[in-house]
């Protein structure tokens, strides 16, 4: 599946070779540059960093559920890389748009059990997220730019027309450790590189908590075809057959 792999010896090349290509699509669509939703996560910091080392106009979006970033410290890391880099950026909160979205649990049209009503509502974050992003690109002639890496694209932990919509994707062939190696060469700061991952869709979300597997273990499994545990390789494979859809084309009827 993968022909490279990141390390601290070759980290200059490709953070290069991955600004070259963020670059030469930024040109080819005539645009003013890219759009990039800001979650102070690890996976966003790089790519921020890895726009601006491609001298492309990246403007970073922040766009909290109420007070769910400043609880949870994500915005404080969001601010860090800003401060420190000098990133334009704007801030919408999506917390009306969002719950003006969610069917009412007593609704006769809503069947539906627990696990799949708190999934659902919590999936309405990142999709109301992707409406504001694509709008403010749209009106600013830019490219929305993606930042799921590869750990999370194998098992499909991304939501389906959420933060897995994007007009182009610099990480998508890089393992979670590829991206903490591109974090410490592009000096996004410790704090942001050693915290618990988390895609902010409830309070206290970890992903490796919701996975029930390390993106350790993903990456192990990505390279070598096994995390060294025959459980979590089952689990893998589960959630690659679930969640083959959303990486498949749409499907549509021919003839």
């Amino acid at each position: 599946m993968k022909s490279f792999f990141i390390t601290e010896q070759n980290v200059s090349t490709y953070a290069g070779k991955i600004a070259a290509w963020i670059r030469e699509r930024v040109e080819q669509s005539h645009g003013k540059g890219v759009a990039l939703g800001m979650s102070g996560g690890i996976d966003c910091c790089v790519t921020a960093r890895l726009c601006r080392l491609a001298g492309v106009d990246v403007h970073l979006v922040l766009m909290p559920y109420g007070d769910d970033m400043k609880n949870t410290g994500s915005s404080d890391h969001a601010m860090m890389l800003i401060e420190k880099f000098k990133f334009p950026y704007h801030i919408f909160d999506i917390q009306t748009a969002v719950d003006a979205l969610i069917i009412a649990s007593d609704s006769p049209d809503c069947q539906e059990d627990d696990g799949n009503r708190e999934l659902s509502r919590a999936n309405l974050r990142p999709r109301v997220r992707m409406a504001y992003l694509y709008q403010f690109a749209q009106l600013n002639s830019r490219l929305v730019i993606g930042t799921g890496n590869l750990a999370e694209r194998t098992v499909g932990y991304f939501t389906k027309w959420g933060d897995g919509a994007c007009d182009l994707n610099p990480l998508a062939m890089l393992t979670k450790q590829e991206v903490r190696t591109l974090a410490r060469f592009l000096e996004v700061p410790d704090c942001i590189i050693d915290k618990k991952p988390s895609a902010g869709l409830w309070e206290g979300q970890t992903d490796e908590d919701e996975l029930g597997m390390t993106y350790q273990q993903i990456d192990a499994w990505i390279i070598s075809g096994t995390s060294g545990n025959t459980e979590t390789d089952r689990k893998i494979e589960e959630k690659i057959a679930k969640s083959a859809h959303k990486l498949a084309p749409i499907p549509v009827f021919e003839r």
